[in-house]
């Protein structure tokens, strides 16, 4: 399949960046990701797409560049030629956020304006209509009352979710102004094993596997009452995909429409292993947010209708997924471990 379009996808090494790079590559698409040097490898999550940029059928090439460095992102537009473009790339973990509000909010909201405000120059001399996506998230509603839809007022409660509404408001100036297609998603809560392990699902996970084949003994976790919409990445990267082939850009949640807690997720993620979490789980202040959020759940109507679109997998079937790959992937330190080697944080041997 040949679609002879280009993608350009910053935060490609992300969870999301990997599941939409994989999918734009199965539509056919010639797929470039922004991704930020570093002294050691962090391509782990798409590892599997990469092949030798100069074999003649290679469709997935990364740039370096950072949402930070405005030049550097004209530079990529100019060199890539881009038709449609994801921005995926944040400061995403919330609680971070608090730490590290000043580059948090360099990133998630500046760094929105910088690649809009690029785009905007670039599509100035593009040859082609361009398409940008502007990733938006569920914490920007905050404390508003649920289910929250598209009408549903902003009220975020950190850092994190005042960038994100930021750059939803940048996204929607540049449409406006410029006349430009863009479109804001507005993501409910997505996990998937391949979720960052500071996240509290994937914390979950990870370290039931580790205790359950004895490389941990505790864990620790902050608010369990908080309720979150919870769906597979994978589903709503192609939500992102069909936002950017509708005539018109529009502004959508994409959700579930379901709620769980934190609790209802340990409990379901333990139960799968035949063990009960009260027996390893203790409460740490230090994982508290100054602010919290109680309850998002969001109404996708207006994408179930517009989109046709629909979430795949459901609450019991993402658990079950992120259990099983991560009890496999304890069992593989625990190999390791045995066998006499050290294993790094990130579950590699490293000695």
């Amino acid at each position: 399949m040949s679609s002879n379009k280009r993608a350009l996808i910053t935060g490609i090494t992300g969870q999301d960046g990997s599941y939409l790079a994989e999918f734009l590559l199965s539509k056919g698409y010639e797929v470039h990701g922004i991704i930020r040097r570093a002294s050691t490898f962090n391509t782990t999550r798409i590892d599997h797409l990469y092949t030798d940029p100069h074999h003649p059928d290679t469709r997935l090439f990364l740039h370096y560049g950072d949402l930070s460095d405005a030049s550097g992102l004209r530079h990529i537009l100019a060199k890539v030629r881009p038709h449609e473009i994801y921005n995926l790339a944040a400061q995403s973990h919330v609680r971070v956020s608090f730490d590290q509000p000043e580059y948090t909010a360099d990133i998630v909201a500046t760094g929105t304006l910088r690649l809009l405000e690029a785009t905007r120059e670039y599509i100035a001399m593009a040859e082609d209509p361009v398409r940008f996506y502007q990733a938006g998230s569920s914490e920007m509603y905050g404390s508003a009352p649920a289910p929250q839809s598209e009408a549903t007022p902003f009220a975020p409660r950190s850092p994190y979710a005042v960038g994100k509404v930021a750059g939803y408001w940048y996204a929607a100036n540049y449409r406006e102004a410029y006349g430009m297609y863009v479109a804001n998603g507005i993501l409910f809560n997505h996990e998937s094993p391949r979720r960052g392990e500071t996240f509290v699902t994937r914390k979950i996970t990870r370290a039931l596997g580790r205790i359950r084949y004895g490389l941990q003994e505790r864990l620790y976790l902050g608010n369990l009452n908080a309720k979150r919409d919870w769906g597979f990445a994978g589903d709503y990267v192609e939500a992102m995909w069909l936002m950017l082939q509708k005539d018109t850009a529009d502004d959508l949640v994409i959700a579930t429409g379901e709620t769980y807690s934190v609790k209802d997720f340990l409990t379901a993620a333990f139960d799968k292993a035949g063990m009960d979490w009260q027996e390893f789980v203790s409460i740490d202040e230090r994982y508290f947010r100054p602010t919290e959020v109680d309850i998002l759940l969001g109404d996708s109507t207006k994408a179930r209708e517009g989109l046709d679109w629909l979430p795949k997998v459901d609450f019991d079937s993402l658990v079950s997924m992120m259990v099983e790959h991560d009890m496999e992937l304890a069992h593989r330190e625990k190999t390791l471990v045995d066998a006499g080697h050290e294993i790094s944080l990130e579950g590699i041997a490293v000695g």
